[in-house]
């Protein structure tokens, strides 16, 4: 067939959008959190692997979200919720309404929790992850931050060391900085006489070394070699355990 005609049909082929059937890629990115949706709100699931059931105590109205709003409904009175993410004014609950099963935003003062000091550890809660999402950010850690919070903000340790008693887990992780250092000799040449630098080897050497201490996976000192900020060490509120 004439090759003319063969590289005009693959032309004609990809200009009317015809292609061959694409995989997806395994390396695509995975969706983003639930923290990228709205950075005021707080969401359970980065603090607590553990649902939090709230009773509806008053009729509230549910909205679409936490500033109002579409209304999608009215809580039904003595009905669980499940609390899913809240700010410092409204709680998002998955529960149940007056006609179906529904998501959306409420007061919190249709709500109740056993725990008599639900409320007040929530707002520290609140406080405490936005100021924990301010150091992650910024690559930064703070005595009080749990160990996956300082994963988050550092990535993997270089290294670890983990003691373990009956009273329970205590240890220290490293996050070391290097640089390559090249290494030179000043060599002459035997024929014009010409002075240069050769590269001989080089060295890894390191730039800076930060360890954190932790105790039951709670950050109780930090120690940083070549520091160059000369800024205090920053300290958060443990992580809380809220009742419920």
């Amino acid at each position: 067939m004439n090759p003319k005609f063969l590289a005009l049909s693959a032309l004609l082929i990809l200009s009317s959008g015809w292609a061959l059937p694409v995989h997806a890629d395994p390396r695509k990115p995975e969706r983003k959190s639930l923290l990228d949706s709205d950075p005021e709100v707080v969401y359970t699931e980065e603090f607590t692997d553990k649902e939090i059931d709230l009773l509806a105590i008053e009729e509230g109205t549910i909205y679409a979200t936490h500033k109002g709003g579409r209304k999608l409904g009215v809580l039904k009175l003595n009905s669980r919720a499940r609390l899913v993410g809240f700010t410092d004014r409204a709680y998002k609950i998955e529960g149940e309404a007056n006609h179906a099963n529904v998501a959306g935003w409420v007061s919190p003062k249709a709500l109740a929790s056993k725990d008599k000091d639900f409320v007040e550890n929530l707002k520290k809660v609140y406080e405490r992850q936005l100021e924990v999402r301010e150091l992650i950010a910024n690559h930064e850690i703070a005595i009080g931050m749990s160990m996956d919070e300082v994963s988050a903000a550092m990535g993997k340790p270089t290294k670890t060391k983990i003691r373990r008693t009956a009273k329970g887990q205590s240890g220290s992780w490293e996050f070391i900085e290097f640089e390559d250092v090249d290494h030179y000799q000043t060599v002459r040449d035997p024929y014009t006489g010409r002075i240069y630098r050769q590269l001989t080897h080089t060295t890894r050497e390191e730039l800076n070394k930060l360890v954190v201490e932790f105790e039951d996976d709670v950050v109780t000192a930090l120690e940083e070699t070549e520091n160059n900020d000369g800024g205090n060490v920053r300290i958060v509120v443990p992580p809380l355990v809220i009742g419920w």
